[in-house]
């Protein structure tokens, strides 16, 4: 048996909304007679797709939800986990073999508090990591700015920039790249932020090509020399977490395309686990591609050795389990690298548990498989719609052809009224490619205008309606 826990980055370090359907992709990990922690009662309609996919029977598992904290049931506070009456709770669940018959301790989020109560149930030995995760690891091997020290010390390629720790070292970083940056153009990036959310783009030329970019908020630099201290006067508190985090300045570099190399850490050494291409629409992250399409073998020698050093630096360091080496692919075919998620990334789900296990990409004949996230114009109810459109429309996922649309996490409205958020994979021939399928389901979704959200804006949020 093994503890899984759905959990996010700790609220304690980032500020989180509504992740009880984020996390609940903890199912497609699960395995039979495993523990699963969450910090809502699951949804029922998701469950039952995800496992008819896995071929795990729902009871064979044991879900427990976690006391509800200061975000309800919207995020698993970490202070519930190490509740004694919880404690007590899972030690009970453990059944007859109680604490020996934990095989592994297994969490989306490396976070002190499942350390803690690992280390509270007798099975510390048994989470990978918890030592180091127990000390706060897990701040440490997610920060940006950590990135850079970490890659700097491997040897591995990183564009130029600066770490800053105040508002003048921020304006002198950024007044010294633009004046030797060729695009006059650089990126701003928070120590903690996923999927481009937390990055800035400070742009002199307004007609800059940046839709392709992961960035969410874009600024055009004022052409009076005061523009440099201005936007910083303005923006350092967003940047730096109210003065908590460093910042990261960085050359930004146009036309790049965005990819990963993931890879495991454990006490014996590292492997690769697959890589991957991000790709990015009106600067919001789009849609992603496993495995790696459309790169030569350099390149893709080039992004699984820079990927296997930075994994050997944070398994130095003490973390281990799954980490993401992110990457860009410069015009020239020059890869270097941006950041290390050490955690369970938004990818390990879409490649080892739907590609590699359900869809088997490798077999013949080959696929291919990219998750979208769903679009600011599609207007989707709920997960019974979307599920309804697949059939109705052919596109369900078929196991004879190894092709069709598999949902990957639950379809919620974040807000009365508005639209559910979610994600879901295509399986796909690599000669049909996966627009196609992309586009059907556009043309049945996309009701909403354009331009009711713009790249900063948290999709799901807003309060508009539509006709189901």
């Amino acid at each position: 048996m093994r503890i899984l826990v759905g959990n996010h980055i700790d609220p304690s370090i980032r500020e989180r909304g509504d992740m009880r359907a984020w996390t609940q992709r903890l199912f497609w990990f699960a395995r039979p007679a495993d523990l699963l922690i969450l910090c809502c009662e699951p949804d029922t309609p998701f469950v039952d797709h995800a496992l008819a996919h896995t071929g795990v029977k729902g009871g064979e598992l044991t879900i427990l939800v976690a006391p509800a904290g200061a975000w309800g049931d919207r995020l698993l506070d970490p202070a519930s986990l190490t509740e004694p009456a919880f404690v007590e709770q899972v030690r009970s669940a453990l059944g007859p073999g109680g604490p020996d018959a934990v095989s592994e301790v297994f969490a989306l989020w490396p976070a002190a508090a499942v350390a803690h109560l690992a280390e509270a149930l007798g099975v510390a030995d048994r989470y990978p990591g918890a030592a180091f995760f127990g000390q706060g690891g897990g701040e440490i091997g997610n920060s940006k700015a950590n990135f850079r020290a970490l890659a700097a010390a491997a040897d591995v390629p990183i564009l130029p920039g600066r770490v800053c720790r105040s508002r003048a070292e921020a304006i002198a970083a950024t007044t010294a790249l633009l004046e030797t940056s060729p695009t006059a153009a650089v990126v701003v990036k928070q120590s903690h932020n996923g999927a481009g959310v937390g990055n800035e783009l400070l742009v002199c030329d307004p007609d800059m090509e940046v839709d392709h970019v992961g960035a969410r908020h874009l600024h055009h630099l004022a052409p009076d020399p005061d523009g440099v201290a201005a936007y910083w006067a303005k923006r350092w508190s967003w940047a730096s977490g109210d003065g908590r985090w460093p910042v990261v300045v960085e050359e930004f570099a146009p036309g790049a395309d965005a990819v990963y190399s993931e890879h495991y850490a454990s006490d014996e050494g590292t492997h690769p686990t697959e890589m991957g291409r991000l790709l990015y629409v009106g600067r919001r992250l789009s849609h992603q591609v496993v495995p790696l399409d459309a790169a030569d073998e350099p390149v893709k020698a080039a992004l699984l050795d820079g990927g296997t050093r930075l994994a050997e630096a944070y398994r130095a360091i003490g973390y281990r389990g799954h980490l993401s080496a992110d990457a860009l692919i410069l015009p020239g075919g020059t890869v270097v690298f941006t950041e290390v998620n050490a955690q369970v990334s938004g990818s390990l789900h879409i490649y080892q548990q739907i590609a590699h296990g359900i869809v088997n990409v490798t077999a013949t004949p080959r696929r291919q498989v990219v998750e979208y996230h769903v679009p600011p114009t599609w207007a989707v109810p709920d997960f019974a719609a979307f599920q309804t459109a697949l059939n109705e429309l052919g596109l369900a996922y078929d196991p004879a052809t190894r092709t069709g649309v598999i949902v990957s996490m639950p379809a919620l409205p974040l807000a009365p009224g508005a639209p559910a958020q979610f994600v879901f994979c295509i399986a796909y021939d690599p000669a049909d490619g996966y627009t196609p399928v992309f586009d059907q389901l556009d043309a049945q979704f996309a009701a909403l205008p354009a331009g009711t959200y713009d790249a900063s804006q948290h999709v799901g949020t807003a309060a508009v309606s539509f006709s189901s």
